[in-house]
């Protein structure tokens, strides 16, 4: 938690809730631009909204030119596509609405799960260039939260802010000098921590197949290369410098082996498998209760 004594802007984007902490009250004009800076980013990439920049793709080929922070964005998911074998796709949005979980919350499977088409089949993506030869539902939900939590940091920092914490349900960034110390919610029992972990000028950012669930057996973490949900891992946490490849690889540990994303990426861990055991980084300096 933040020092009880900072203020906090707490706001509503992207379908989530964040909270701004800092020493002292955003003025209005930071505030508004952090507002501006999560709608943006929502009309950029948002498959629940029809006017969205991406939806455009979803009715028919195209080419889109993104803004300049996609360049990072596709360079992440392009090593994580290719290090787990197309299991990691930005493509996974038509699988996602398949099981329900489409722009109107149906929750109700239009039928039995299908995985995407390839991304070497479909789509070219150079930098800010996205094109595409047939319709397809881009999701960039796996690494999209933690990239906005570093663009917020960014506004922050432009504003001569230099000790905050940017929350976004979880998925956060800490500068400053004044440490904080996070409790990692129990895969099973969201009112309950399995351990805690002290944040102190990095990036923490978690996934969990509960965090969005419904039906029997569906969730959100799915295989890209057959559209099913994953059921070996239900939690993962990541410490990295930016939120960005923290939320990433937070997602991949589901589908990816932790030592190949520890060659390509500077990333603490700890992992939660369906069988309650858990498995962390040395780097990873929380501590587990017992």
């Amino acid at each position: 938690m933040p020092h009880p004594d900072w203020a906090s802007f707490s706001f509503d984007g992207i379908g989530t809730r964040w909270e701004v902490s800092t020493p002292e009250a955003l003025v209005p004009a930071v505030r508004h631009q952090l507002l501006e800076t999560v709608s943006e980013y929502d009309r950029t990439y948002s498959r629940f909204r029809p006017d969205s920049l991406v939806s455009g793709l979803s009715r028919g080929p195209g080419r889109i030119t993104l803004p300049g922070h996609a360049t990072a964005l596709h360079q992440v998911y392009d090593t994580l596509y290719r290090l787990s074998g197309g299991t990691m796709s930005p493509l996974i949005g038509s699988s996602l609405e398949r099981l329900g979980y489409d722009p109107q919350y149906s929750l109700v499977p239009a039928g039995s799960p299908q995985a995407p088409p390839r991304w070497e089949d479909v789509l070219e993506w150079t930098g800010t260039s996205l094109a595409a030869t047939e319709p397809v539902v881009l999701d960039v939900g796996a690494a999209g939260k933690g990239q906005l939590v570093d663009l917020l940091g960014g506004v922050l920092r432009s504003k001569g802010h230099s000790d905050f914490l940017v929350d976004g349900s979880g998925d956060m960034l800490h500068s400053g000098t004044h440490p904080v110390m996070v409790a990692l919610e129990h895969p099973y029992n969201p009112g309950q921590a399995i351990g805690t972990v002290e944040l102190n000028n990095s990036a923490l950012c978690a996934s969990a197949s509960n965090r969005r669930a419904w039906g029997d057996g569906l969730h959100h973490v799915l295989d890209g290369t057959t559209g099913k949900p994953i059921h070996t891992t239900v939690a993962t946490w990541t410490m990295a410098a930016s939120a960005l490849v923290a939320d990433a690889v937070a997602t991949a540990l589901f589908m990816i082996e932790p030592a190949r994303l520890q060659e390509e990426f500077d990333v603490a861990w700890l992992r939660v498998s369906s069988s309650g055991a858990a498995t962390f980084s040395e780097s990873f300096e929380g501590r587990l209760f017992s």
